[in-house]
């Protein structure tokens, strides 16, 4: 069978006041393409299809006829939700999923059948599917305890409540059908792809890949932004973001992967190249360097200026290359003090405190200042 992974959509994603929604609609658009070139028997959505749990209308209408497309391809459709996906709101949508023939899983519910999909190709090859929602570390307690595992004590890591419930749920793997899993959390050993929400990938969130069985003949996760293949029992799996959600992800390749494996066979696996989206680019220098550079470039920019600090800095840098986004101060040009001692506030005007705070950044721009004066008397006033 073919599969077609994708994950991280992030519809409705605004960088630094700058919507992406064209950039999403030719993203998406490009990903059909390719699903009606391919003809995957099965595309898998390893959640975050929105970047907020509140979605707009529009990013809702996108995210809705992006899945519809998909559909329409001919394949089977599961998605799941990520960490930045309302899953209760995704479990409202399952009616309509239904109807469009797409399988959405937005939270654990408490049958573990409801996660467990079965499906058979036109070819004739059978296949299980193990879909697991993104769960937080409080979810993912009353999950195990859902499922009358043994006894799930607070103190147990989020590690151990996500491998008893994969245990229970691929407890069908068998011979005879191709046995999948799709969840959307961060493996222990992955690459952060740059843009991720830190809070949900570290510490106490990583899991080993151990807790995926070796039965499976391919999982496909999604979370991390990076592509890239992660060491474990059986072939794990990150497709990455089909667009670079932040600046920290202008060196990712986005992409989709198309799967390839059968019952008998080990999972073969190529990255295909996403190209719609604007790119994102970190740019440096003085502000005479940053005049000579081409502002007609195609690409989103962060600007690391090699300047002093001044007021209405980023005014000039975004006159010389309007699709700055990001204007920040080289960090070479910033004092490199060990650690400035904390002004006493006891006693002292916040134009004084605010002063401190400008020196301690190396900030001498007397305009500045006065900028603040001024603003402080209109919230004074």
């Amino acid at each position: 069978m073919k599969i077609l992974h994708t994950s991280d959509w992030h519809v409705g994603k605004v960088l630094k006041g700058q919507s992406r929604t064209e950039e999403h609609i030719a993203v998406l658009a490009q990903v059909v393409e390719i699903a009606r070139a391919e003809r995957p028997d099965l595309v898998i959505v390893a959640g975050d299809m929105y970047d907020s749990a509140a979605p707009t209308p529009e990013a809702t209408r996108l995210v809705t006829r992006a899945l519809s497309a998909l559909r329409g391809t001919g394949a089977q459709v599961v998605a799941i939700g990520g960490n930045h996906d309302n899953g209760a709101a995704l479990d409202a949508l399952r009616p309509w999923a239904d109807a469009a023939g797409v399988s959405l899983r937005g939270t654990v519910r408490e049958s573990a059948a409801d996660h467990v999909l079965e499906g058979e190709t036109a070819g004739g090859e059978r296949w299980r599917l193990v879909a697991l929602p993104f769960l937080s570390q409080r979810y993912a307690v009353r999950a195990a305890e859902m499922y009358e595992l043994t006894a799930a004590e607070a103190s147990q890591t989020y590690a151990d409540h996500i491998g008893r419930l994969l245990g229970v749920l691929c407890q069908g793997f068998g011979p005879g059908a191709v046995n999948l899993v799709t969840a959307h959390l961060t493996v222990v050993g992955a690459t952060m792809g740059g843009g991720e929400r830190e809070a949900h990938s570290v510490m106490g969130y990583a899991v080993p890949a151990t807790v995926f069985p070796g039965s499976a003949h391919y999982v496909a996760l999604g979370h991390l932004h990076r592509a890239q293949q992660v060491a474990g029992p059986a072939p794990v799996r990150y497709c990455g973001s089909p667009l670079a959600i932040d600046f920290g992800e202008g060196e990712n390749v986005p992409s989709v992967a198309v799967v390839e494996v059968t019952a008998e066979s080990t999972a073969k696996v190529r990255d295909v190249p996403i190209t719609a989206a604007v790119p994102l680019r970190t740019v440096r220098g003085t502000l005479a360097e940053l005049s000579m550079m081409d502002g007609d470039q195609p690409g989103w920019l962060r600007v690391y200026v090699r300047e002093a600090p001044r007021a209405g800095l980023r005014e000039e840098v975004q006159a010389l290359l309007p699709k700055a986004l990001e204007v920040r101060i080289d960090p070479d040009m910033l004092p490199q003090t060990a650690a400035t001692a904390r002004a006493e506030r006891a006693g002292r005007s916040p134009r004084d405190l605010f002063a401190d705070y400008l020196e301690s950044r190396g900030h001498a721009d007397e305009s500045v200042q006065e900028l603040f004066d001024t603003l402080y008397e209109e919230v004074s006033a």
